[in-house]
């Protein structure tokens, strides 16, 4: 917005910066962070378009992490390494939820929207020419307790991973998690030195990859890139789904292990984690069906097997809504018809956005563009929508699921990070060309 010589007004309804991954000791509804929460994705793809991103030992000598004002100020300035370019109006306005965004009865002339915030038990309402909801895709927890049996009469406890912090409440229990997606694996794996078992239900099976590749570089460093990208278009899907699932099986037999699902490896979103297999073969980790019914002290599984268990960690994902729009975008079943997943396809004045889907994206792309007619949007996403549907499997996780490198500005065989959005145009920044050039350095620092 600065670039473009806008001014815009952040509200956040948390008490600080940092969306989900900022960590809170007690549960909080919109801050599902875990104590020991680690990164999936290099870091260097999930920064700002306009900051590299130092080395950890760099951010811990600055002590950015134990001082939370110096760590907000830092992330409002691009970052150890940006330039003070955010000025104090822009902070956003913490403990403030928006509560309603309305068109203004001149919208069909003037775009402008009417929203309606609410801090300390007061509601105040402003003009404002444009809306950007920045709000997330892991905002509602999805917890289908019709779905297991017997759970009314459970006399343990169970949670949703939304609410999981720490392990320490588990030590000595047996414990089932559901669910083997990103949240569910870290999970059992951290609970498997603490707890006395851990029950790893499965309902089909994941493809686990690991962070390092080869070399021991990350993995995404090494396998997001337009070249890596440009072999997989070539290829016809079996053959790349065939060389893939060979190499996560040289790592660990997915059969072997209980994790082999019926699925190809790219027809699902991947679970990735380094330490599942030596929790898995030292007995830690016990890997189960999906659970058919719950007793009193025990979970029943689909295969027959029957477990005495204390608790139960829900890792069954998230839906997502935007209950404040008043009807300007209905989402039904984790379905949302936007435009690139950004943008209503029927407003008279395209003045609204979200940044909360897709999934895989990690920073917005400067520059100018007109959306397209109506009818246009409204066919691209029905475009869209069938594509996904031909390619994954269908799960409430896939409804917006894309391929980075197509959506982004790459370079041919380095990796894919977001300071190729700064190279050339609108939003033009001098040091892109250098923090492109210098990734290989940054990351063996």
């Amino acid at each position: 917005c600065l670039d473009e010589g806008l001014v815009p007004t952040c509200f956040e309804r948390s008490g600080d910066i940092g969306g989900l991954w900022r960590f809170e000791v007690s549960p909080a509804l919109y801050q599902p962070a875990r104590r020991q929460n680690h990164r999936r994705s290099w870091d260097r793809l999930l920064a700002a378009n306009h900051a590299p991103l130092p080395c950890f030992a760099c951010v811990k000598q600055a002590g950015f992490q134990e001082k939370p004002q110096e760590r907000k100020s830092a992330a409002a300035a691009g970052g150890p390494h940006g330039a003070s370019w955010v000025p104090d109006t822009c902070s956003p306005r913490t403990q403030t939820s928006v509560c309603r965004v309305a068109k203004c009865p001149d919208f069909t002339t003037t775009g402008r929207w009417e929203v309606v915030t609410e801090s300390k038990g007061k509601q105040e309402a402003a003009i404002f020419d444009a809306v950007l909801v920045c709000t997330g895709h892991h905002t509602d927890a999805h917890l289908p307790l019709s779905t297991f049996p017997g759970l009314e009469k459970f006399e343990g406890w169970y949670l949703h991973s939304r609410d999981y912090k720490s392990p320490q409440s588990f030590l000595g229990k047996r414990v089932v998690v559901v669910g083997t997606g990103n949240s569910g694996i870290d999970i059992a794996v951290e609970l498997s030195h603490t707890a006395k078992q851990v029950f790893l239900s499965t309902k089909r099976g994941t493809w686990v990859l690991h962070r390092v590749a080869d070399g021991g570089y990350p993995f995404d460093f090494s396998y997001i890139s337009r070249f890596v990208q440009l072999l997989h278009n070539l290829l016809p899907q079996n053959a790349s789904n065939f060389l893939l699932e060979r190499k996560v099986n040289s790592r660990f037999d997915h059969a072997l292990y209980g994790l082999q699902p019926q699925h190809r490896i790219l027809d699902q979103h991947p679970t990735i984690n380094d330490d599942l297999p030596n929790r898995i073969i030292s007995g830690r980790v016990l890997v189960k069906p999906n659970v058919q019914e719950f007793m009193e002290t025990s979970a029943v599984f689909e295969d027959g097997t029957r477990e005495d268990i204390d608790a139960v960690v829900f890792a069954t994902g998230y839906s997502f809504s935007f209950p404040f729009l008043e009807g300007c975008v209905k989402v039904v079943e984790n379905q949302i018809p936007l435009y690139k997943f950004m943008f209503p396809a029927n407003l008279e004045k395209p003045t609204l956005a979200t940044t909360a889907p897709p999934a895989a994206t990690t920073s917005s792309s400067p520059g100018l563009q007109d959306l397209p007619p109506s009818s246009a949007m409204l066919a691209d996403i029905a475009q869209t929508k069938e594509k996904m549907a031909e390619r994954y499997v269908k799960s409430r996780r896939h409804t917006i699921q894309v391929d980075y490198i197509p959506l982004a500005l790459e370079v041919a065989f380095g990796p894919c990070t977001p300071y190729q959005y700064r190279l050339r145009g609108p939003g033009k920044w001098v040091g892109a060309r250098e923090a492109i050039l210098t990734q290989r350095q940054r990351v063996v620092r």
